[in-house]
């Protein structure tokens, strides 16, 4: 099982889509298009802001922990699915949500108390699951790191109104913020072998050959952890040259 990471706007999907065709396996997406919070927790925040601003220290968005409940249901889901099967692909990790939700906290969207709920949630969910006895877990992590200004262009080439900074200023902090806490994450990350690609240097969606390196560094990755055979990625290889 391979899972991609990052953040907003980094490519984690696009990846995914040629990285589950290349290998002929099955992508699971995360739940955006078909999300009914995901909107409602973009505007909870700037309302919970403007409260702020306006002196009201308490203010949460009431839609935080329902959004990360919503994902973390849906991530456990697929994670069991694409377990059933050889290299399939998942385009965020459960531990990058756990990420959110501390960011959330932290930031006062959501209270100390949803937080703790959440992380009970989080461990019982992931003790169900084969590897959770395991040192480490049996698959492998592509982090996908790119800078602000990449994040910001790619956000506006997709359109997603609740996600454009030029709809609501607020979430020029709030971008800036998760930048930092994900390069804490990328710190602190000790769940999977983590392979961690430069998405400001390589357009893997755009460019073949940078798309070709990145497969490369990928699949050289598999072969070192066991997942895929010299022969197959030197097949694989050919196939694209």
């Amino acid at each position: 099982m391979i899972t991609l990471a990052g953040i907003i706007g980094s490519g984690k999907s696009s990846l995914t889509e040629i990285l589950s065709k290349e290998l002929g396996s099955t992508p699971f997406y995360e739940p955006v298009e078909d999300n009914p919070v995901l909107p409602l927790f973009y505007k909870g925040n700037e309302q919970a802001a403007k409260k702020r601003e306006q002196g009201e220290k308490d203010a949460t968005n009431p839609y935080a922990y329902l959004l990360q409940t919503f994902f973390l249901n849906r991530r456990f889901k697929m994670i069991k699915e694409a377990m059933q099967g050889e290299n399939n692909i998942l385009d965020r990790s459960i531990h990058e949500d756990a990420m959110f939700m501390r960011m959330n906290t932290d930031m006062g969207n959501a209270t100390q108390i949803e937080y703790q709920i959440y992380q009970e949630l989080l461990t019982n969910m992931l003790a169900e699951l084969p590897f959770a006895h395991q040192s480490k877990n049996p698959d492998l992590t592509v982090f996908i790191k790119v800078s602000y200004e990449t994040m910001i262009h790619r956000i506006e080439k997709r359109g997603r109104e609740y996600e454009q900074v030029s709809t609501d200023p607020s979430l020029v902090d709030y971008y800036h913020r998760l930048l930092k806490y994900y390069d804490d994450w990328e710190k602190s990350y000790d769940q999977t072998k983590l392979l961690v690609i430069d998405g400001d240097k390589y357009d893997f969606v755009e460019n073949s050959a940078d798309r070709n390196l990145v497969l490369d560094m990928i699949e050289t990755e598999m072969v070192n952890l066991g997942k895929l055979t010299p022969e197959k990625f030197a097949q694989l290889k050919a196939a694209r040259a």
